[in-house]
């Protein structure tokens, strides 16, 4: 195994980039920045090569199951948070597009439009932890949700977030001002304390409204199950990726392990939303029921049904002899006798007197002599 004690320095990524090949390191330090001891190796494709294979294809495996998870999060048209949550995805897919184009060196290291591109994506990945914890007060129904406060809220502020960082990333990468890559601080500060806030701030939120809410305390497994893929994925990646790439020979480090969890930590917020909203109704923090029960609605329905029912009855109301008659038997099979039981309909003879009643009534004045 290579000779290297892990620094976790900070304010600084020396230590850091000395693991794992993070899309910034390139920019970090003097000349070409700082390299990793041992990282994944290289392949070949058409004259070209293609750093990180196994995380590139981590990375495709990724942005198609974000892109399945959005499509089922919008095919939930009623669910509660549906505009705020896909917000997030989309944020993450993105986020998971952009690396892969930096650590494959698709865009070239030593390109000048590197630099801006890995600004973008450290901004990316402080405005996704933004959102993620923007999303995680939409069950408290601060504001309600898939409204315009709602929705602007989370949007003007991930962009805030984004631009705020990007520009310190892009000032860190190319030492202007206060900003040095030497001593990126302010940099450091967001992409580890900031993020690491807004993701313990969501956990403990959520913990806090699964609750208070609801009666099924299955959706703090996946709650429990996405922090530990999430924290794992970062231990394996910042501390192990060293030892991990020494051991199966540079075929994969801890990039790659690192993407994986943090894949399964994203699956685990889907299904934590989904397992919490599956009926696609709206709820609310003040009842301690689970409000996403459809019981309350159909009893409604059943009592108004009722009264409906009532006003109808109350109009046209059957006498008390037709209410007792069983209903007619509309069909009779040809084996079986008709029924003798049944009350025969009056004889004519009845109409035929009621008739020549009349009609001898209307003989009458007709022979009448006035």
């Amino acid at each position: 195994m290579a000779d290297i004690e892990f620094k976790f320095d900070a304010f600084s990524f020396d230590g850091i980039c000395k693991t794992v090949a993070l899309p910034l390191c390139p920019m970090m330090g003097e000349n070409e920045g700082i390299e990793p001891v041992c990282y994944s190796r290289n392949v070949d494709l058409g004259g070209n090569l293609v750093f990180q294979p196994s995380t590139l294809i981590v990375d495709v495996v990724a942005i198609i199951m974000t892109a399945i998870m959005i499509y089922h999060i919008r095919s939930k048209y009623t669910a509660v948070g549906r505009k705020e949550i896909v917000m997030f995805f989309y944020m993450y897919m993105v986020t998971v597009f952009l690396e892969m184009l930096l650590i494959t060196d698709v865009i070239p290291s030593s390109s000048p439009a590197y630099a801006y591109f890995a600004a973008i994506h450290v901004g990316l990945i402080s405005a996704t932890f933004w959102c993620l914890l923007l999303n995680g007060f939409v069950g408290f129904q601060f504001a309600e949700d898939g409204t315009p406060l709602s929705l602007w809220s989370i949007r003007i502020s991930s962009f805030l977030i984004f631009l705020i960082v990007g520009v310190i990333g892009i000032l860190t990468f190319l030492n202007i001002g206060p900003f040095s890559y030497n001593s990126p601080g302010a940099l450091w500060a967001f992409y580890f304390i900031i993020n690491g806030i807004a993701f313990i701030v969501y956990v403990i939120s959520q913990i806090i409204l699964v609750v208070n809410t609801l009666d099924d305390r299955w959706p703090l497994g996946d709650i429990i199950f996405g922090t530990a893929f999430f924290i794992v994925g970062q231990v394996l990646m910042h501390i192990f990726s060293v030892f991990i790439c020494d051991k199966v020979k540079h075929y994969v480090d801890g990039l790659f392990f690192g993407t994986i969890c943090t894949l399964l930590a994203v699956m685990m917020v889907y299904k934590y939303w989904d397992s919490i909203t599956k009926e696609d109704l709206e709820f609310s923090v003040g009842s301690k029921q689970n409000t996403w029960e459809i019981k309350e609605l159909q009893n409604m329905e059943d009592e108004m049904s009722q009264q409906s029912g009532g006003y109808n009855n109350s109009i046209h109301q059957p006498s008390q002899q037709q209410q007792q008659q069983p209903p007619l038997q509309q069909y009779q099979p040809q084996h079986q006798p008709p029924l003798q039981h049944q009350q025969s309909p009056p004889p004519m003879g009845g109409q035929q007197q009621q008739q020549q009643q009349y009609g001898q009534q209307y003989h009458q004045y007709e022979n009448s002599p006035y």
